[in-house]
């Protein structure tokens, strides 16, 4: 086998040299060489002849199209998230900040698969008694799965070559090294030709393999960004380290939907999952208060009731404050500026503050009425009552569009008790949910005469 020769390439320009720098002298950026390896096999026969044998071709109706295989995690809520399952010789990156529970999920995950299939746990941050003592306060079976402590990727292929694992768990990518380089483990080439190995391994040998990946101080995940192309899922925990709720949310799939949440809450036996997210959402105060309504988003595959919070008051501020935890900023100053052309309410000498109750991120504009609602109800300081409903998007000329997947939501509000919804006359089912009144509106105005006659 031809030995691997090390070079250096610039991230910026792409151009490489056989010696580092600090600076490139193609383009002239600074601090942009890291080293690579190039493989030895692609000899100079390519460039004194056309090299390698000639690719099958097929049209795309000669191609199978059967669906892959799946095999269960014992988690629902992971099931989900994943598409249904897990794909043999599928990479799954799970990111997330520390303390949120991505080791405790994959150690429950793996210990409930080593009772069907043969599944490896390998970690390069804690020892095997550090695992070992997490399976026994959490009570979870460890006589199936085995467990491997190692950080020279060379070393995990070969041993889950010989073991031949169903599953194989990394904890995690960047403490993981290749001896073909030099730079020190977590570095950009490090994790890029660890993760790159791991990859070929899973797609010749049909493992499943779960990477867990640190993320930088503002939430990406570290490292190369070509880490997350190479993988087939990409999945981030979201909520807070000290709540007791977990969001796993899918960002990419090949395999499944993607934005699909799951939904755990962390106990002292674990993470948990939970089937019924909406009534976790909704655990709200006996009394109707300003500046609170309810809206059901879509996340995925299926329908979640969420509450919206408000809360405006007299700025003494030159420049109003606009504060928003899990819903995006930038919308919200739009929806001022249509709520003060179209709704005559102006809000330029108010603090604004918004908030989705349980740490739950909502992007999508079907909760552009919503936002609207708990505003003026806080600002008219007058409460809106406990079983009505609230979605739609609004436009900058005021008029309310209709959303996707609207009979879902109704059908999900009407499960949950609600009398009374106020929607897109897009969204106005021909026959309403039993005990469901829905008002179907086309303008901003309308809107607001329902919600507050």
């Amino acid at each position: 086998m031809a030995k691997a020769k090390r070079m250096y390439g610039c991230t910026e320009c792409g151009a490489t040299f056989p010696k580092w720098a600090g600076q490139c002298a193609d383009c002239g950026a600074w601090n942009t060489l890291v080293e690579t390896v190039l493989e030895g096999a692609a000899s100079s026969g390519g460039r004194t002849g056309w090299a390698g044998q000639q690719a099958q071709l097929k049209t795309l109706a000669e191609v199978s199209v059967e669906e892959m295989p799946r095999f269960s995690t014992g988690s629902n809520e992971l099931d989900r998230v994943l598409g249904g399952g897990l794909v043999d010789g599928s990479v799954v990156l799970i990111g997330g900040d520390p303390g949120i529970g991505k080791s405790t999920i994959l150690l429950q995950t793996l210990c409930n698969i080593a009772s069907r299939f043969p599944a490896l746990y390998v970690t390069g941050e804690e020892s095997q008694q550090q695992v070992a003592m997490r399976a026994r306060r959490l009570g979870l079976p460890e006589d199936k799965l085995k467990v491997m402590t190692e950080t020279s990727i060379e070393t995990i292929v070969a041993t889950a070559r010989m073991e031949q694992p169903k599953v194989m768990v990394i904890d995690s990518i960047q403490t993981i090294f290749t001896e073909q380089l030099q730079s020190a483990p977590g570095g950009v080439a490090q994790v890029r030709e660890s993760a790159a190995l791991l990859v070929r391994f899973a797609k010749q040998s049909g493992t499943a393999v779960f990477l867990v990946g640190h993320v930088t101080k503002e939430g990406a995940l570290a490292g190369p960004r070509v880490l997350e192309h190479m993988v087939d899922t990409v999945l981030y925990f979201e909520g807070e380290s000290d709540g007791r709720l977990r969001l796993l949310r899918a960002v990419k799939n090949r395999f499944g939907a993607v934005n699909e949440l799951g939904v755990f809450g962390m106990t002292d036996k674990g993470l948990k999952e939970v089937s019924n997210p909406s009534a976790i959402f909704l655990t709200r105060a006996q009394e109707s208060v300003p500046g609170s309504v309810v809206m059901a988003t879509w996340e995925g595959s299926r329908p979640m009731l969420v509450e919206v919070q408000a809360l405006v008051d007299t700025s003494h501020l030159a420049n109003p404050r606009r504060v928003t935890l899990g819903l995006d900023q930038n919308r919200l100053a739009m929806l001022l500026a249509v709520l003060h052309r179209h709704g005559g309410i102006p809000t330029y000498d108010q603090d604004v503050f918004l908030n989705v109750v349980g740490g739950v991120k909502v992007l999508e504009t079907a909760s552009d009425l919503a936002l609207i609602a708990a505003i003026m109800s806080s600002l008219r300081n007058r409460p809106l009552p406990h079983d009505v409903l609230v979605f739609g998007e609004v436009g900058l000329s005021g008029e309310v569009r209709p959303v996707p997947s609207g009979q879902e939501r109704l059908k999900e509000a009407a499960k949950h008790g609600f009398k009374r919804a106020i929607v897109p006359k897009g969204n106005a089912p021909k026959e309403s949910p039993p005990g469901l009144q829905v008002v179907a509106v086309t303008r901003l105005e309308q809107a607001l005469d329902a919600l507050f006659e």
